[in-house]
């Protein structure tokens, strides 16, 4: 139970972080953002594109006051920002530009699932929803938010409407960096710039409504305007962004397909699943092994991360706690490291993102996902944990 001494530290970390949203929010409530230059601190009105030390290494960001909405407003007065796919980014990034104000369009398959949806959620046929091709013709700056098989699968759909003067803008650099698979080429004549919000689309909506954003990098590929780099900064800032920092095409898919098969997703699946497999071989019913093993972890342990750092985290748990991590943690760096290393060079070398197009583009995709996702959910430990989250207190409001 090594969050117990961790309960009050994050009841404040909980509280103060509350305090500091409501003063740093900027975005995805007009009045709140109008009335921002009389609200903010002197600290903050100075605060926009800086660099800085990140772990010993000087960094560039840029920030939202270096993109004020009025300013990105004026910026793409003239641009009608076309929209191609309608999945998590497509749909968060989509609706976050039409709620900032901009000239916003979408380009989906017509009567297909996502121009259902799109119908659902306010776009209008004819008016700013459209297929993919007459969005693509339609818009000034494009953004290519289709599925990477899909992106491979419609680039001869949709490069004829990407001519010089253009902008094209992707979220992955999946595409170009691997475009001996893909096929896709930078065309001539047109800027090619990158913006990948760090984390899905759906979290990307859910922030922008609450007023916060989650973080993204930006590079550019061609720069044949002169103005790319301005550009995806602006574009950055109206999707929602927090902050945005620098990379290029190939760092951003070799760093992204790398950390959702490791620790962001892959791993921490199989660590949650070793560990809780120990347990109950060890006779520990479902929900202690539940509890020890995913319940505190995400929701005692890791926010205290999130909020300073893994010292915080250990610094507020108990003596025996945290004794036992620092001993145990080298063990399983030693142990995982040659696993990421392999992993790795799996993504530089193509081996994932060939896999991943074959994979993708089976007929039968859907279904065959649907299969695996249903072994996880029917698996014991995650038909435990539903039952644990059932017992939360905020789930059992009268």
């Amino acid at each position: 139970m090594a969050s117990r001494s961790a309960s009050r530290t994050l009841a404040r970390v909980a509280a103060s972080a509350a305090r500091s949203s409501l003063a740093t929010r900027t975005m995805g409530a007009a009045p709140r953002f109008a009335a921002r230059a009389s609200a903010v601190s002197s600290f903050q009105q100075t605060r926009g594109l800086k660099t800085l030390n990140f772990g010993g290494s000087q960094e560039k960001v840029y920030e939202r006051s270096d993109w004020p909405k009025q300013k990105f407003l004026d910026y793409f007065k003239n641009d009608t920002i076309a929209v191609l796919g309608y999945g998590p980014q497509g749909h968060g990034q989509g609706l976050n530009l039409r709620d900032n104000g901009l000239n916003v369009i979408v380009g989906v398959r017509k009567d297909g699932r996502s121009w259902k949806k799109a119908v659902a959620e306010g776009w209008v046929p004819g008016k700013n929803l459209f297929t993919i091709e007459e969005a693509a013709d339609k818009g000034s700056i494009v953004l290519n938010l289709l599925s990477d098989a899909a992106q491979r699968d419609l680039w001869p759909t949709v490069k004829p409407f990407i001519t010089p003067g253009k902008t094209l803008y992707f979220s992955h650099g999946f595409a170009i960096t691997y475009k001996e698979q893909t096929h896709v080429e930078a065309p001539a004549g047109v800027d090619v710039v990158l913006c990948a919000p760090k984390g899905s689309g759906t979290t990307l909506r859910t922030l922008f409504l609450e007023g916060k954003g989650l973080n993204s990098s930006i590079a550019v590929f061609q720069d044949v305007s002169g103005k790319a780099h301005e550009r995806v900064q602006a574009l950055g800032v109206a999707i929602g962004s927090g902050y945005l920092y620098e990379t290029t095409f190939a760092k951003e898919v070799y760093s992204d397909l790398f950390g959702e098969r490791g620790v962001l997703m892959g791993a921490i699946n199989g660590l949650f699943r070793a560990q809780y497999d120990v347990l109950r071989a060890q006779g520990h019913s479902p929900s202690e092994a539940f509890n020890e093993t995913v319940e505190e972890a995400t929701q005692s342990l890791y926010p205290l991360i999130g909020a300073k750092g893994m010292d915080w985290m250990y610094a507020n748990c108990s003596v025996t706690a945290q004794r036992g991590a620092l001993d145990w943690h080298q063990k399983f760096y030693d142990a995982s490291l040659p696993v990421f290393k392999d992993l790795y060079e799996s993504v530089k070398n193509g081996t994932e993102s060939q896999r991943a197009l074959d994979k993708n583009s089976q007929a039968d995709y859907r279904e065959s996902l649907e299969v695996e996702l249903e072994e996880i959910r029917q698996s014991e430990i995650w038909r435990a944990g539903e039952t644990v989250r059932s017992l939360r207190p905020e789930n059992n409001k009268d």
